[in-house]
């Protein structure tokens, strides 16, 4: 049997089983305004056979995972691919695992689509079985990976509930600066999800239509010893180039929308061959994103926030706020053990040190300090309502730049992890 194979093939079901299981979900919150003779019925009819569809398609995810280990030889965890799918099915599981909980379906209109992104978003990087890397032959690397993914999943369903919470309570008709401001930070959470999937829209569709450009840059570093060493690569773009590599010449360019040169140059101080075409990936996924929510905008004819709250108002608030409270309060002390840790003990394996400054570890210590903050101002200083729902919502922000913003933006030891 070919396990890979196997892999790719349930990998796709459980795909569209999750964008099915959406759905579902959407039906379930939005349908209930349609169904004049029991409403509260068609809402739990509807989130049932979403989470049953859920279910099933996280159960072919669990046979993608085990069979891609079985083919490879390894565990699945060791690229951006294997790393973000596996998140993918942590969040699966936080979702599961609080939905039994709480008996909150709906909190699945809001996960499921974190879900399909993280899915999609993976599929971004090659998919192709890799070469170990030998620093990542570990034990150690597996417990880390593992259980730090699993903490940011149970994060990612913390900022679900915290972000139907403020949907939810936002008061769309106060006139003073408060109320402008709240209703401003609100629509903006969704404008950063909506750039997320700008992203995908950008690289998908170039990638679909076989755009292609290339550069010849030269990269020139001194030794410490003053020797000059200089080494000339080639830099391929998918996506139109809005941005030149520094210090580079155009070897191929496919004129687009009259451009038929960069822009600009990226900057001298934007190290490492790639540094020009990552920043030029988020030009363009700043440009989709905000292209596609004014088109949302323009169908809506009003703020998005105003299209879901109606949907929203048979949900207690004060559940919601205890749904994420609870979701954060569970992942913490996993993310504590994964993301810091078991990190510092194969990294003293892996790099002979516990701590290096590399700019995931980095970003991995300020999340982790961001949620100790939450936890604290909430429990000691009864910071409860918006507040601890605008920490929630703001944390997993954080978390989703370490995921995708670190990789697209920094270079650092991590980037051996299938980012191209």
């Amino acid at each position: 049997m070919n396990w890979i194979d196997l892999s790719s093939n349930v990998f796709t079901a459980a795909f569209f089983l999750y964008c099915a299981a959406f759905i579902c979900y959407a039906i379930a919150v939005a349908g209930k305004r349609w169904s004049n003779r029991d409403p509260q019925g068609h809402t739990a009819r509807w989130g049932r056979i979403g989470f049953i569809a859920a279910i099933v398609a996280w159960v072919l995810h669990l046979v993608f995972f085990f069979a891609r280990w079985k083919g490879q030889g390894h565990i699945p965890t060791s690229n951006m691919y294997e790393f973000m799918t596996f998140l993918a099915m942590a969040i699966m599981f936080a979702f599961i695992v609080v939905y039994l909980i709480y008996r909150n379906s709906l909190l699945g209109a809001f996960a499921l689509p974190l879900v399909i992104i993280i899915v999609a978003y993976a599929s971004v990087f090659p998919s192709e079985v890799q070469p170990l890397n030998p620093a990542l032959n570990s034990i150690w690397l597996r417990i880390h990976v593992t259980t730090a993914a699993l903490g940011e999943a149970f994060f990612a369903v913390g900022f679900a509930a915290a972000l139907m919470q403020l949907i939810r309570v936002v008061d769309l008709e106060r006139k003073d600066k408060v109320g402008v401001r709240s209703r401003r930070w609100t629509e903006f959470s969704l404008v950063a999800i909506i750039l997320i999937v700008g992203f995908l829209v950008s690289v998908f569709g170039f990638r679909g239509a076989g755009y292609e450009a290339s550069f010849s840059q030269e990269t020139v570093e001194i030794a410490d010893d003053g020797t000059v060493n200089s080494q000339v690569n080639e830099v391929t773009y998918s996506l139109p180039p809005i941005v030149a590599p520094y210090n580079s010449e155009t070897v191929d360019f496919q004129a687009f929308l009259g451009m038929e040169k960069p822009l600009f140059e990226a900057p001298s101080w934007m190290n490492g061959v790639n540094a020009g075409r990552k920043l030029n990936t988020v030009i363009w996924s700043v440009i989709t994103g905000l292209i596609l929510y004014g088109l949302l905008r323009l169908l809506a004819r009003k703020p998005l926030i105003a299209v879901i709250k109606p949907h929203l108002m048979d949900i207690d608030a004060d559940d919601l706020e205890e749904i994420s409270y609870r979701a954060i309060a569970i992942g913490f002390p996993v993310f504590t053990l994964g993301a810091l840790i078991f990190a510092m003990i194969w990294a003293e394996i892996a790099w002979s040190r516990f701590w290096g400054w590399d700019p995931k570890e980095v970003w991995a210590l300020v999340t982790w300090l961001f949620y100790s903050a939450y936890l604290h101002l909430r429990l000691s200083r009864g910071w409860q309502g918006t507040r601890s729902a605008w920490l929630a919502v703001i944390g997993f922000l954080v978390v989703m730049f370490t995921l995708i913003g670190v990789n697209l933006v920094i270079a650092g030891l991590h980037s051996y992890a299938g980012v191209s």
